[in-house]
């Protein structure tokens, strides 16, 4: 997806997400900014977004929950997440 910021450091990928909830399913919806769309069905309600992107996120890139983290942004659509033990590439790919 070309416009989407990703930094590889430190045997991890920092990439910037908008997401979107209460949508009907959790899914990627393009690039928005420099930032990866990602609709999830979860409300905006006590950290339930929050966790379905991670969730997500992990299992789209095959790494454990526990090497996805938000950076910034846990109470905003706008957020800085960080992922472990992936490259650049490997995120790349994940979303053609």
């Amino acid at each position: 997806m070309s416009g989407w910021a990703l930094r590889e450091s430190d045997g991890g990928v920092t990439f910037a997400v908008r997401v979107i909830p209460r949508a009907g399913r959790n899914e990627v919806a393009g690039v928005q900014g420099d930032a990866l769309k990602v609709k999830l069905a979860a409300p905006p309600v006590e950290g339930a977004a929050n966790a379905a992107l991670i969730e997500f996120l992990a299992e789209r890139l095959g790494v454990r929950k526990s090497d996805v983290s938000i950076l910034s942004g846990d109470r905003s659509r706008n957020k800085i997440v960080r992922v472990e033990r992936v490259t650049r590439e490997q995120v790349e790919k994940a979303w053609p």
